[in-house]
């Protein structure tokens, strides 16, 4: 498919309930990069490299999927085109769940520069059965009640750590119709644990795969993003 889909099924699926609510960036250059960092034999440059290939793209995807861009017309010299255009001044705030979001995040930062940041801290704690989120730190701006706010995540899989983000953002003030979950690799559990706990958020992903395996990692997945990106796997 050459173009974002809304509701798209890939290997995993997504609820009915959902698919208004969620948009597989399904174009090949996404299936191209995303194939290369699934490989357990790419190296950690390479996966660097193709990682922040793949996270530009999805960062622009999120960019002009904000609410405050619709279809206008501008003047081209030689006519009048209709396209995405920004109609309204928009409050942004890119906030990251790190370490892994902070690579999301930096890809969002360069397409807009000087664009407010924030950065809720949660680990899964891995001694526990359902590998719990724990809160180590935030971070956020002071006026992020009025924002817009995109959450980056490379990996939904329980959604644990993505739905105790939220909270902390709902807590300071955001309204949660206006979170928009920006991540690379998601699961049908993730979906269904996410939008059952807050069904007014909007999720952009670029594949939805198969299943959690009894580690609570997604299948086929690719691993530990973060392991993976900076070498320390």
């Amino acid at each position: 498919m050459s173009q974002a889909q809304n509701g798209f099924k890939g290997n995993g699926v997504v609820s009915s309930k959902y698919q208004d609510r969620v948009t597989i960036v399904g174009t090949k250059s996404v299936n191209y990069l995303l194939t290369k960092l699934r490989d357990k034999d790419t190296s950690s440059k390479d996966f660097m490299i193709h990682g922040d290939r793949l996270m530009r793209i999805l960062a622009e995807e999120a960019v002009a999927s904000l609410p405050n861009i619709g279809y206008g017309v501008v003047d081209t010299p030689c006519g009048k085109a209709v396209g995405l255009i920004e109609k309204d001044e928009l409050k942004l705030c890119v906030v990251s769940i790190p370490r892994s979001g902070d690579i999301l995040q930096e890809a969002v930062r360069q397409i807009v520069p000087g664009v407010r940041i924030g950065k809720i801290l949660i680990q899964r704690d891995e001694s526990t059965p359902d590998k719990r989120p724990v809160l180590y730190y935030k971070k956020l701006p002071k006026d992020i009640s009025g924002c817009f706010v995109i959450l980056v995540d490379p990996m939904l899989a329980t959604a644990g750590s993505a739905k105790r983000a939220i909270a902390v953002l709902i807590d300071a003030g955001v309204k949660e119709d206006n979170i928009l979950f920006l991540n690379l690799v998601c699961c049908p559990e993730g979906i269904d644990n996410l939008f059952t706990a807050y069904p007014n958020l909007s999720v952009i992903t670029g594949a939805v795969d198969c299943h959690l395996n009894e580690e609570m990692f997604i299948v086929p997945g690719l691993g530990d993003y973060g392991d993976r990106y900076y070498g320390t796997v």
